[in-house]
């Protein structure tokens, strides 16, 4: 079935990189599924909140706060997301998740789906 395996975390100080990937599995492969493939996050005594996102189109979104040092891609089959992370700020550490939706009845395994999460931590 539907799986989602996040990957890339780690600690790095702040300035550096790191790349996140998000693999999925199970996924139909149907040009109705229109999928919208998403980074979330959340960092200590805050609620969760939206990062990033990229459809099927390509077409990419940002929060205000990573614009210009965070790069949502997506592979060539649409298997996997990525969210490279440049000039990292330690206000960056946190839990990210994955994120991958398809709202359309016509998509065989529509719904929404998470991954369990990949730590980073930011220090100055």
């Amino acid at each position: 079935q539907v799986q989602l395996v996040e990957s890339g975390g780690g600690s790095v100080q702040a300035g550096g990189s790191l790349r996140l990937s998000c693999a999925a599995s199970g996924l139909s492969r149907s040009t109705y599924c229109m999928y919208v493939m998403s980074w979330y996050r959340r960092a200590p005594s805050q609620e969760r909140e939206f990062v990033s996102s990229i459809d099927r189109n390509g077409a990419t979104r940002y929060t205000d706060s990573v614009k210009g040092r965070f790069t949502i891609s997506q592979d060539n089959a649409r298997n996997t997301v990525y969210l490279q992370m440049n000039s990292l700020k330690p206000e960056d550490t946190a839990m990210y998740y994955c994120k991958i939706e398809a709202a359309n009845p016509w998509c065989s395994t529509g719904g929404t789906y998470w991954g369990q999460g990949t730590q980073v931590t930011v220090s100055s």
